[in-house]
Protein backbone atom coordinates (compact mmCIF):
# COMPACT_ATOMS: atom_id res chain seq x y z
CA UNK A 1 0.00 0.00 0.00
CA UNK A 2 1.33 3.46 -0.31
CA UNK A 3 0.28 7.01 1.44
CA UNK A 4 -1.09 9.35 -0.84
CA UNK A 5 0.61 12.83 -0.12
CA UNK A 6 -1.46 16.17 -1.64
CA UNK A 7 0.60 19.57 -1.40
CA UNK A 8 -1.92 22.17 1.10
CA UNK A 9 -0.98 24.83 -1.33
CA UNK A 10 -4.85 27.13 -1.96
CA UNK A 11 -6.57 25.47 -0.01
CA UNK A 12 -7.54 27.98 2.31
CA UNK A 13 -7.67 30.52 -0.88
CA UNK A 14 -11.35 31.75 -1.94
CA UNK A 15 -13.31 28.56 -3.18
CA UNK A 16 -13.34 28.46 -7.25
CA UNK A 17 -9.60 29.60 -7.45
CA UNK A 18 -8.43 27.13 -4.16
CA UNK A 19 -10.02 24.02 -6.00
CA UNK A 20 -8.80 24.94 -9.48
CA UNK A 21 -5.40 24.92 -7.89
CA UNK A 22 -5.50 22.10 -6.02
CA UNK A 23 -7.05 20.28 -8.73
CA UNK A 24 -3.87 20.50 -10.93
CA UNK A 25 -1.96 19.21 -7.58
CA UNK A 26 0.29 16.10 -8.59
CA UNK A 27 -0.23 12.91 -6.68
CA UNK A 28 3.04 12.08 -4.57
CA UNK A 29 3.32 8.24 -3.98
CA UNK A 30 5.55 6.87 -1.29
CA UNK A 31 6.04 3.96 0.76
CA UNK A 32 3.82 4.60 4.38
CA UNK A 33 7.12 3.39 6.80
CA UNK A 34 8.39 6.83 8.11
CA UNK A 35 11.32 5.08 10.16
CA UNK A 36 12.92 2.30 11.13
CA UNK A 37 11.00 1.60 14.46
CA UNK A 38 7.40 2.22 12.33
CA UNK A 39 6.10 -0.87 12.26
CA UNK A 40 2.40 0.61 11.73
CA UNK A 41 3.73 1.87 8.31
CA UNK A 42 6.00 -1.10 7.76
CA UNK A 43 2.35 -3.16 8.23
CA UNK A 44 0.84 -1.03 5.63
CA UNK A 45 4.06 -1.47 2.87
CA UNK A 46 3.45 -5.10 3.17
CA UNK A 47 0.33 -4.70 1.23
CA UNK A 48 1.89 -3.55 -1.93
CA UNK A 49 3.39 -6.67 -2.90
CA UNK A 50 0.59 -9.33 -3.39
CA UNK A 51 2.88 -10.80 -6.02
CA UNK A 52 5.64 -11.97 -2.41
CA UNK A 53 5.81 -15.18 -0.86
CA UNK A 54 2.02 -16.70 -0.41
CA UNK A 55 0.69 -19.18 2.12
CA UNK A 56 -2.10 -21.69 2.23
CA UNK A 57 -4.79 -21.35 4.84
CA UNK A 58 -6.52 -24.99 4.98
CA UNK A 59 -10.51 -24.63 5.33
CA UNK A 60 -12.80 -27.74 5.33
CA UNK A 61 -16.58 -27.26 4.95
CA UNK A 62 -19.61 -28.67 5.58
CA UNK A 63 -22.62 -27.53 3.68
CA UNK A 64 -25.96 -26.76 5.16
CA UNK A 65 -28.24 -29.73 5.57
CA UNK A 66 -31.23 -27.66 5.75
CA UNK A 67 -30.98 -25.25 2.57
CA UNK A 68 -34.60 -24.11 3.11
CA UNK A 69 -33.39 -22.13 6.14
CA UNK A 70 -30.02 -21.06 5.24
CA UNK A 71 -27.90 -18.88 7.72
CA UNK A 72 -25.05 -18.55 5.63
CA UNK A 73 -21.42 -20.02 6.47
CA UNK A 74 -19.95 -20.44 10.33
CA UNK A 75 -16.35 -20.62 10.88
CA UNK A 76 -15.71 -21.99 14.25
CA UNK A 77 -12.51 -21.91 16.19
CA UNK A 78 -11.22 -23.88 19.43
CA UNK A 79 -8.60 -21.26 20.36
CA UNK A 80 -5.30 -22.35 21.40
CA UNK A 81 -4.43 -20.12 19.59
CA UNK A 82 -3.73 -22.20 16.82
CA UNK A 83 -5.65 -25.48 17.83
CA UNK A 84 -5.87 -27.10 14.52
CA UNK A 85 -9.90 -27.58 13.55
CA UNK A 86 -10.32 -29.47 10.38
CA UNK A 87 -10.89 -32.90 12.23
CA UNK A 88 -13.40 -31.63 14.09
CA UNK A 89 -15.84 -30.42 11.73
CA UNK A 90 -17.84 -33.44 11.32
CA UNK A 91 -18.33 -33.07 15.03
CA UNK A 92 -19.18 -29.57 15.20
CA UNK A 93 -21.93 -30.81 12.44
CA UNK A 94 -23.38 -33.01 14.91
CA UNK A 95 -23.02 -31.33 18.29
CA UNK A 96 -25.28 -28.42 16.73
CA UNK A 97 -28.14 -30.70 15.73
CA UNK A 98 -30.68 -28.29 13.89
CA UNK A 99 -29.21 -25.07 14.23
CA UNK A 100 -26.35 -26.14 12.79
CA UNK A 101 -28.02 -27.61 9.93
CA UNK A 102 -28.85 -23.78 8.76
CA UNK A 103 -25.34 -23.41 8.05
CA UNK A 104 -22.39 -23.88 6.20
CA UNK A 105 -19.74 -25.09 8.85
CA UNK A 106 -16.36 -24.02 7.80
CA UNK A 107 -13.38 -25.45 9.99
CA UNK A 108 -9.90 -23.07 9.51
CA UNK A 109 -6.77 -24.34 10.65
CA UNK A 110 -5.37 -20.53 11.02
CA UNK A 111 -2.50 -19.70 9.32
CA UNK A 112 0.38 -21.49 10.75
CA UNK A 113 -1.20 -24.29 12.44
CA UNK A 114 -2.61 -28.04 11.05
CA UNK A 115 -2.71 -28.31 7.26
CA UNK A 116 -2.21 -24.81 6.45
CA UNK A 117 1.09 -23.68 5.70
CA UNK A 118 2.86 -24.58 9.16
CA UNK A 119 5.27 -22.76 11.33
CA UNK A 120 7.51 -25.71 13.19
CA UNK A 121 10.45 -24.20 15.30
CA UNK A 122 11.94 -27.57 16.36
CA UNK A 123 11.09 -26.96 19.91
CA UNK A 124 12.21 -29.87 22.11
CA UNK A 125 10.52 -28.72 24.87
CA UNK A 126 7.37 -26.53 25.78
CA UNK A 127 7.10 -22.91 27.76
CA UNK A 128 3.35 -23.41 28.68
CA UNK A 129 2.19 -24.28 31.03
CA UNK A 130 5.43 -24.03 32.98
CA UNK A 131 5.93 -22.00 35.97
CA UNK A 132 8.77 -19.74 37.48
CA UNK A 133 9.17 -22.26 40.18
CA UNK A 134 10.00 -22.00 43.72
CA UNK A 135 13.51 -19.82 43.39
CA UNK A 136 15.11 -17.65 41.67
CA UNK A 137 17.52 -20.92 39.98
CA UNK A 138 14.38 -22.29 38.70
CA UNK A 139 13.33 -18.83 37.05
CA UNK A 140 16.84 -18.47 35.60
CA UNK A 141 16.03 -22.20 33.89
CA UNK A 142 13.08 -20.55 32.13
CA UNK A 143 14.69 -17.50 31.17
CA UNK A 144 17.04 -19.95 29.31
CA UNK A 145 14.59 -21.99 28.17
CA UNK A 146 12.06 -19.41 26.56
CA UNK A 147 15.44 -17.56 24.94
CA UNK A 148 16.27 -21.06 23.45
CA UNK A 149 12.72 -21.61 22.06
CA UNK A 150 13.18 -18.24 20.41
CA UNK A 151 16.27 -18.48 18.49
CA UNK A 152 14.86 -21.72 17.07
CA UNK A 153 11.87 -19.53 15.57
CA UNK A 154 14.17 -16.96 14.74
CA UNK A 155 16.74 -19.20 12.79
CA UNK A 156 13.93 -21.24 11.10
CA UNK A 157 10.97 -19.38 10.63
CA UNK A 158 12.04 -15.42 11.01
CA UNK A 159 10.57 -14.83 7.48
CA UNK A 160 7.16 -15.76 8.68
CA UNK A 161 6.70 -14.63 12.31
CA UNK A 162 5.96 -11.20 11.70
CA UNK A 163 2.76 -12.61 9.53
CA UNK A 164 1.43 -14.87 12.87
CA UNK A 165 -1.32 -12.53 14.48
CA UNK A 166 -5.13 -12.90 15.09
CA UNK A 167 -5.39 -9.75 13.20
CA UNK A 168 -3.98 -11.22 9.84
CA UNK A 169 -6.02 -14.33 10.90
CA UNK A 170 -9.25 -12.31 11.08
CA UNK A 171 -8.54 -11.12 7.57
CA UNK A 172 -7.96 -14.34 6.17
CA UNK A 173 -10.93 -14.93 7.48
CA UNK A 174 -12.96 -12.40 5.41
CA UNK A 175 -11.17 -13.61 2.41
CA UNK A 176 -12.88 -16.63 2.99
CA UNK A 177 -16.24 -15.25 3.23
CA UNK A 178 -15.56 -13.56 0.32
CA UNK A 179 -14.70 -16.25 -1.65
CA UNK A 180 -17.69 -18.03 -0.61
CA UNK A 181 -20.06 -15.03 -2.01
CA UNK A 182 -21.48 -14.73 1.32
CA UNK A 183 -22.45 -11.57 2.61
CA UNK A 184 -21.99 -11.59 6.25
CA UNK A 185 -19.63 -14.20 8.20
CA UNK A 186 -21.12 -15.95 11.09
CA UNK A 187 -18.35 -16.74 13.90
CA UNK A 188 -18.47 -19.35 17.03
CA UNK A 189 -14.75 -18.94 19.03
CA UNK A 190 -13.91 -20.54 22.26
CA UNK A 191 -11.41 -19.06 24.32
CA UNK A 192 -8.02 -17.28 22.46
CA UNK A 193 -10.48 -17.47 19.35
CA UNK A 194 -12.79 -15.05 21.41
CA UNK A 195 -10.39 -12.77 20.20
CA UNK A 196 -10.14 -13.52 16.74
CA UNK A 197 -13.80 -12.97 16.93
CA UNK A 198 -13.84 -9.43 18.54
CA UNK A 199 -10.80 -8.85 15.70
CA UNK A 200 -13.39 -9.69 13.22
CA UNK A 201 -16.02 -7.68 13.99
CA UNK A 202 -14.47 -4.68 15.06
CA UNK A 203 -12.05 -4.81 11.37
CA UNK A 204 -15.68 -5.82 9.50
CA UNK A 205 -18.28 -5.13 11.32
CA UNK A 206 -20.68 -4.69 8.46
CA UNK A 207 -20.25 -8.63 7.21
CA UNK A 208 -20.76 -10.08 10.94
CA UNK A 209 -23.16 -12.81 11.57
CA UNK A 210 -24.04 -14.25 14.23
CA UNK A 211 -21.48 -13.79 16.58
CA UNK A 212 -20.72 -16.34 19.78
CA UNK A 213 -17.48 -15.76 22.03
CA UNK A 214 -17.27 -18.71 24.20
CA UNK A 215 -15.25 -18.27 27.35
CA UNK A 216 -13.99 -15.28 26.11
CA UNK A 217 -10.65 -13.20 27.30
CA UNK A 218 -10.73 -9.63 28.01
CA UNK A 219 -9.69 -8.08 24.51
CA UNK A 220 -7.56 -5.20 26.27
CA UNK A 221 -5.08 -8.03 27.30
CA UNK A 222 -4.55 -10.02 24.27
CA UNK A 223 -1.28 -12.50 23.41
CA UNK A 224 0.85 -13.82 26.40
CA UNK A 225 -0.23 -10.42 28.43
CA UNK A 226 -3.31 -12.33 29.63
CA UNK A 227 -1.72 -14.85 31.06
CA UNK A 228 -0.40 -12.61 33.93
CA UNK A 229 -3.68 -11.98 35.24
CA UNK A 230 -3.09 -12.31 39.20
CA UNK A 231 -6.78 -12.94 39.48
CA UNK A 232 -6.73 -16.34 37.35
CA UNK A 233 -4.19 -17.07 39.53
CA UNK A 234 -5.96 -16.66 43.03
CA UNK A 235 -9.09 -18.23 41.19
CA UNK A 236 -6.98 -21.38 40.80
CA UNK A 237 -5.34 -21.83 44.44
CA UNK A 238 -9.59 -21.99 45.26
CA UNK A 239 -10.21 -24.45 42.68
CA UNK A 240 -7.15 -26.44 44.10
CA UNK A 241 -8.98 -25.83 47.88
CA UNK A 242 -12.46 -26.80 46.70
CA UNK A 243 -10.65 -30.08 45.25
CA UNK A 244 -8.67 -30.84 48.53
CA UNK A 245 -11.88 -30.93 50.15
CA UNK A 246 -13.15 -33.82 47.93
CA UNK A 247 -9.90 -35.59 48.16
CA UNK A 248 -9.68 -35.15 52.11
CA UNK A 249 -13.31 -36.59 52.26
CA UNK A 250 -12.17 -39.39 50.58
CA UNK A 251 -8.75 -39.66 52.57
CA UNK A 252 -9.44 -44.04 52.66
CA UNK A 253 -9.50 -44.15 48.71
CA UNK A 254 -6.21 -41.41 48.19
CA UNK A 255 -4.31 -41.42 51.48
CA UNK A 256 -3.13 -37.60 50.75
CA UNK A 257 -4.66 -36.03 53.88
CA UNK A 258 -7.72 -36.06 56.34
CA UNK A 259 -8.37 -32.35 55.75
CA UNK A 260 -8.16 -29.70 53.55
CA UNK A 261 -5.08 -28.17 54.93
CA UNK A 262 -3.53 -31.31 55.20
CA UNK A 263 -4.42 -32.09 51.28
CA UNK A 264 -3.12 -28.81 50.11
CA UNK A 265 0.31 -29.70 52.53
CA UNK A 266 1.18 -32.97 50.51
CA UNK A 267 0.84 -30.78 47.18
CA UNK A 268 3.29 -28.39 48.24
CA UNK A 269 5.36 -30.44 49.65
CA UNK A 270 5.35 -32.08 46.30
CA UNK A 271 6.35 -28.48 45.08
CA UNK A 272 9.09 -28.49 47.09
CA UNK A 273 10.36 -31.89 46.90
CA UNK A 274 10.48 -31.37 42.84
CA UNK A 275 12.43 -27.96 43.73
CA UNK A 276 15.43 -29.31 45.45
CA UNK A 277 15.57 -32.52 42.98
CA UNK A 278 13.34 -33.54 39.96
CA UNK A 279 11.07 -36.26 40.50
CA UNK A 280 11.65 -39.54 38.29
CA UNK A 281 8.30 -40.09 36.92
CA UNK A 282 8.55 -42.91 34.04
CA UNK A 283 11.08 -41.55 31.68
CA UNK A 284 10.60 -37.93 32.68
CA UNK A 285 12.28 -35.34 35.28
CA UNK A 286 9.88 -33.77 36.91
CA UNK A 287 10.71 -30.56 38.71
CA UNK A 288 9.44 -27.75 39.99
CA UNK A 289 8.52 -25.10 36.49
CA UNK A 290 6.26 -28.78 35.78
CA UNK A 291 4.40 -29.38 39.01
CA UNK A 292 1.78 -26.51 39.08
CA UNK A 293 1.06 -26.52 35.33
CA UNK A 294 0.16 -30.56 35.47
CA UNK A 295 -2.10 -29.48 38.29
CA UNK A 296 -3.68 -26.49 37.16
CA UNK A 297 -4.50 -28.68 33.41
CA UNK A 298 -7.06 -30.63 35.59
CA UNK A 299 -8.54 -28.24 37.21
CA UNK A 300 -10.09 -26.76 34.08
CA UNK A 301 -13.24 -28.07 34.56
CA UNK A 302 -14.87 -29.82 38.10
CA UNK A 303 -15.97 -33.04 36.70
CA UNK A 304 -15.42 -35.90 38.70
CA UNK A 305 -13.42 -37.20 36.12
CA UNK A 306 -10.78 -34.59 36.47
CA UNK A 307 -11.05 -34.91 40.10
CA UNK A 308 -10.25 -38.67 40.53
CA UNK A 309 -7.02 -37.75 37.52
CA UNK A 310 -6.07 -35.27 40.28
CA UNK A 311 -5.99 -37.31 42.83
CA UNK A 312 -4.00 -39.85 41.09
CA UNK A 313 -1.35 -37.54 39.48
CA UNK A 314 -0.53 -35.91 43.14
CA UNK A 315 -0.36 -39.47 44.51
CA UNK A 316 2.03 -40.56 41.47
CA UNK A 317 3.91 -37.76 42.65
CA UNK A 318 4.27 -38.13 46.09
CA UNK A 319 5.33 -42.34 45.53
CA UNK A 320 8.12 -40.50 43.24
CA UNK A 321 9.22 -37.88 46.03
CA UNK A 322 9.34 -40.56 48.31
CA UNK A 323 10.88 -43.35 46.87
CA UNK A 324 13.15 -42.35 44.00
CA UNK A 325 10.53 -43.20 41.60
CA UNK A 326 7.39 -43.68 39.87
CA UNK A 327 5.09 -44.77 36.82
CA UNK A 328 2.73 -42.25 35.42
CA UNK A 329 -0.84 -42.85 35.01
CA UNK A 330 -1.61 -42.46 31.15
CA UNK A 331 -3.13 -39.20 31.32
CA UNK A 332 0.01 -37.97 33.36
CA UNK A 333 2.03 -39.45 30.70
CA UNK A 334 0.70 -37.73 27.48
CA UNK A 335 0.74 -34.82 29.42
CA UNK A 336 4.86 -34.52 30.18
CA UNK A 337 5.65 -35.57 26.94
CA UNK A 338 3.72 -32.43 25.77
CA UNK A 339 5.95 -30.48 27.75
CA UNK A 340 9.50 -32.24 27.78
CA UNK A 341 9.40 -33.82 23.94
CA UNK A 342 9.35 -32.00 20.85
CA UNK A 343 6.33 -34.01 20.05
CA UNK A 344 3.87 -31.06 19.93
CA UNK A 345 6.47 -28.52 18.57
CA UNK A 346 4.71 -27.51 15.46
CA UNK A 347 1.43 -27.18 17.56
CA UNK A 348 2.90 -24.78 20.14
CA UNK A 349 5.33 -22.82 17.96
CA UNK A 350 2.14 -21.93 15.90
CA UNK A 351 0.26 -20.86 19.14
CA UNK A 352 3.46 -18.90 20.30
CA UNK A 353 3.94 -17.32 17.35
CA UNK A 354 0.60 -15.84 17.11
CA UNK A 355 0.59 -14.80 20.98
CA UNK A 356 4.06 -13.02 20.18
CA UNK A 357 2.22 -11.27 17.44
CA UNK A 358 -0.90 -10.50 19.08
CA UNK A 359 0.75 -7.54 21.97
CA UNK A 360 4.30 -6.45 22.49
CA UNK A 361 6.14 -7.39 26.11
CA UNK A 362 8.61 -6.18 28.55
CA UNK A 363 11.87 -7.69 26.97
CA UNK A 364 13.52 -6.66 30.38
CA UNK A 365 13.94 -10.13 32.54
CA UNK A 366 13.94 -8.33 35.82
CA UNK A 367 9.98 -7.11 34.97
CA UNK A 368 9.34 -10.72 35.24
CA UNK A 369 11.00 -12.01 38.26
CA UNK A 370 9.64 -9.24 40.41
CA UNK A 371 6.34 -10.09 38.86
CA UNK A 372 6.78 -13.25 39.79
CA UNK A 373 7.45 -12.51 43.49
CA UNK A 374 4.60 -10.02 44.12
CA UNK A 375 2.44 -12.90 42.18
CA UNK A 376 3.85 -15.97 44.54
CA UNK A 377 2.51 -13.49 47.55
CA UNK A 378 -0.88 -13.63 46.75
CA UNK A 379 -0.71 -17.46 45.08
CA UNK A 380 2.08 -19.08 46.21
CA UNK A 381 1.64 -22.07 43.77
CA UNK A 382 -0.12 -20.73 40.75
CA UNK A 383 1.33 -16.82 40.72
CA UNK A 384 4.79 -17.80 39.34
CA UNK A 385 2.74 -20.18 36.94
CA UNK A 386 0.92 -16.76 34.77
CA UNK A 387 3.54 -14.59 35.85
CA UNK A 388 6.55 -16.79 34.02
CA UNK A 389 8.70 -15.22 31.65
CA UNK A 390 7.55 -16.67 27.72
CA UNK A 391 9.89 -16.36 24.42
CA UNK A 392 7.77 -13.31 23.56
CA UNK A 393 10.56 -11.57 25.48
CA UNK A 394 12.98 -12.72 23.08
CA UNK A 395 11.10 -12.82 19.96
CA UNK A 396 13.68 -11.52 16.71
CA UNK A 397 10.64 -8.65 16.16
CA UNK A 398 7.86 -6.66 18.19
CA UNK A 399 4.62 -7.31 16.90
CA UNK A 400 4.61 -5.53 12.95
CA UNK A 401 0.56 -4.39 14.31
CA UNK A 402 -0.22 -2.35 17.35
CA UNK A 403 -3.17 -4.02 18.92
CA UNK A 404 -6.43 -2.58 17.76
CA UNK A 405 -8.31 -1.17 20.01
CA UNK A 406 -12.23 -3.43 20.35
CA UNK A 407 -14.56 -0.88 21.09
CA UNK A 408 -18.12 -1.09 19.00
CA UNK A 409 -21.98 -2.34 18.66
CA UNK A 410 -22.03 -4.74 16.39
CA UNK A 411 -24.48 -7.58 18.22
CA UNK A 412 -22.64 -10.87 19.72
CA UNK A 413 -23.59 -13.43 22.23
CA UNK A 414 -20.56 -13.30 25.36
CA UNK A 415 -20.65 -17.15 27.08
CA UNK A 416 -18.62 -17.68 30.43
CA UNK A 417 -18.93 -19.79 33.13
CA UNK A 418 -18.71 -18.14 36.30
CA UNK A 419 -16.19 -20.14 37.95
CA UNK A 420 -13.47 -21.08 34.70
CA UNK A 421 -9.92 -20.66 36.01
CA UNK A 422 -8.30 -19.58 32.92
CA UNK A 423 -11.21 -17.34 31.15
CA UNK A 424 -12.16 -16.11 34.51
CA UNK A 425 -15.15 -14.59 34.77
CA UNK A 426 -13.97 -10.46 34.83
CA UNK A 427 -12.55 -11.55 31.33
CA UNK A 428 -15.85 -12.38 29.88
CA UNK A 429 -17.46 -9.18 31.25
CA UNK A 430 -14.59 -7.05 29.74
CA UNK A 431 -15.09 -8.70 26.24
CA UNK A 432 -19.12 -8.31 27.02
CA UNK A 433 -18.77 -4.44 27.86
CA UNK A 434 -16.03 -3.80 24.84
CA UNK A 435 -18.92 -5.32 22.45
CA UNK A 436 -21.71 -2.37 23.73
CA UNK A 437 -24.55 -4.43 21.10
CA UNK A 438 -23.81 -7.54 22.81
CA UNK A 439 -25.91 -10.04 25.49
CA UNK A 440 -23.99 -11.86 28.08
CA UNK A 441 -25.04 -15.74 29.46
CA UNK A 442 -23.30 -16.62 32.59
CA UNK A 443 -23.41 -20.35 33.68
CA UNK A 444 -23.58 -20.02 37.64
CA UNK A 445 -21.83 -22.50 39.81
CA UNK A 446 -19.68 -24.14 37.14
CA UNK A 447 -15.88 -24.04 36.80
CA UNK A 448 -15.72 -24.85 33.05
CA UNK A 449 -13.39 -23.67 29.59
CA UNK A 450 -16.12 -24.16 26.78
CA UNK A 451 -19.54 -24.06 27.72
CA UNK A 452 -21.52 -24.56 24.56
CA UNK A 453 -22.16 -27.56 23.15
CA UNK A 454 -19.01 -29.32 25.87
CA UNK A 455 -21.06 -28.42 29.69
CA UNK A 456 -24.41 -30.17 28.70
CA UNK A 457 -25.93 -27.03 29.81
CA UNK A 458 -29.58 -27.15 28.53
CA UNK A 459 -30.05 -23.49 29.21
CA UNK A 460 -27.23 -22.32 27.86
CA UNK A 461 -27.58 -24.50 24.70
CA UNK A 462 -30.72 -23.37 24.18
CA UNK A 463 -30.12 -19.76 24.38
CA UNK A 464 -27.20 -19.74 22.22
CA UNK A 465 -28.87 -21.87 19.53
CA UNK A 466 -32.04 -19.85 19.45
CA UNK A 467 -29.74 -16.77 19.12
CA UNK A 468 -28.10 -18.81 16.04
CA UNK A 469 -31.72 -19.72 14.84
CA UNK A 470 -33.00 -16.66 14.49
CA UNK A 471 -29.78 -13.18 14.71
CA UNK A 472 -32.25 -11.79 17.66
CA UNK A 473 -30.16 -11.40 20.56
CA UNK A 474 -31.69 -12.22 24.72
CA UNK A 475 -33.72 -9.08 25.89
CA UNK A 476 -31.65 -9.43 28.24
CA UNK A 477 -28.32 -10.91 30.05
CA UNK A 478 -29.35 -14.20 31.26
CA UNK A 479 -27.13 -16.34 34.09
CA UNK A 480 -28.29 -20.13 33.84
CA UNK A 481 -27.96 -22.19 37.37
CA UNK A 482 -25.32 -24.71 37.31
CA UNK A 483 -24.86 -28.33 39.16
CA UNK A 484 -26.05 -28.10 42.70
Amino acid sequence: MLAVVLAAAGVLAPADAGLAQVRRERVDWTACQRSADDAEGRALDDYRRPRGRTITVAIARSKATDPAHYAGPLIFNLGGPANPVLSTVPLARAAMGATGAKFDIIGMDVRFSGRSTPIDCGWPASWLPRSAGADRESFNRMVTLSEDLARRCARTNADVLPYASAADAARDMDVIRAALGAPKLSFLGYSQGSYLGAQYVQRFPRRAGRIVLDSAIDPDRPGVTILRDRTAAARREAALREWAGLAAAHDDQFHLGSTPERVLGTVHRVYRAAARMPLRVGPYLVDDTLVPGVIVNLLTDDSAASALELAATVQVLVRAADTGGAEPTPALATALAGQLTGRDSALRSAATAVQCGDSPVSRDVEDYWRDVQAARAEAPLFGPLGSNISPCAFWPDPPRQRPIRIRNGVPALVVQAAGDVNAILEMGRAMHRALGGSRMITLAGARDHGVYLFRGSGCVDAAVNAYLDTGNLPAADLTCAGPR
